[in-house]
């Protein structure tokens, strides 16, 4: 599988967005990608007024999505896209959707949501209901995840149960005090436990560290960008996942399993 990973600055206004968003498919698609990951919330960003998205919120039928619906048209490139959706009583969804060839493909709402280092995402948004979405793409099967939720590594490991060789993340991984170091070191052992490729793609700009990364089954960062906008390219290689799961079995021999249910 060839993996494309694109980082830009997501501004307040959807339609901006969106050409960036067109753009970064387009290259993506000129370069022979199978899958295209973009940030999480690509469709528009409120730094100092967060509670705004619920104004910019869109449905998925809405314009921003219909517009790389279209451009994805008579394309066999997997398109990963954030964004935000109404919920119902002024909240929002954080919602993943994969599109190819003008058709949706998969959903995901985000379930753990950042009330962490003084943030509160749950004022603004609601938390999906915790099924596990994994879709084909290119003949892998692919488990969606959004930001937050690599720090749950149980949701990883529900996902490669459900069959997932590739975890999609995308983020907005707000800067501090050791932030960064914390994305490496998460996106890395998602993908070394589970012995899966993992690709992160992270929003860049004034608020959030870029630092896009695709990593393999046995850890190793076989690519990353830095804070600026890019498009990040590597391959999956099924021979590759074969051979780590067998020299390092740790889905087979493990003891314990992840109970799926919510509390």
């Amino acid at each position: 599988m060839r993996i494309a990973v694109g980082q830009f600055a997501v501004a307040e206004d959807w339609a901006a967005n969106l050409k960036s968003c067109q753009a970064l498919v387009d290259e993506a698609v000129a370069g022979g990608a199978d899958l295209l990951v973009l940030p999480e919330d690509s469709m528009a960003l409120f730094i100092d007024e967060p509670m705004r998205i619920a104004e910019a919120a869109q449905p998925l039928d809405g314009p921003f999505l219909s517009g790389l619906l279209e451009r994805t048209a008579g394309s066999s490139t997997t398109v990963v896209v954030g964004m935000h959706e109404p919920a119902g009583d002024g909240k929002v969804h954080n919602t993943l959707a994969a599109l190819r060839d003008g058709a949706l493909v998969a959903t995901y709402r985000k379930v753990h949501l950042y009330d962490a280092f003084g943030a509160r995402e749950s004022d603004r948004v609601r938390p999906g209901g915790g099924e596990p979405v994994v879709f084909e793409c290119a003949g892998w099967q692919v488990g969606l995840m959004t930001c937050y939720d690599v720090r749950f590594p149980e949701m990883a490991r529900l996902l490669v149960d459900r069959g997932a060789e590739l975890l999609v993340l995308p983020a907005a991984w707000v800067r501090g005090p050791a932030k960064e170091w914390h994305w490496e070191v998460m996106v890395t052992a998602r993908a070394l436990e589970n012995t899966c490729y993992v690709a992160a793609s992270g929003e860049c700009g004034r608020r959030n560290i870029g630092a896009s990364m695709v990593v393999d089954p046995l850890g190793i960062v076989r690519g990353r960008l830095a804070d600026g906008p890019g498009l990040l390219w590597a391959s999956a290689d099924r021979e590759e996942l074969a051979a780590a799961r067998r020299k390092l079995p740790v889905l087979a021999n493990r003891r314990f399993f992840v109970d799926p249910s919510m509390r």
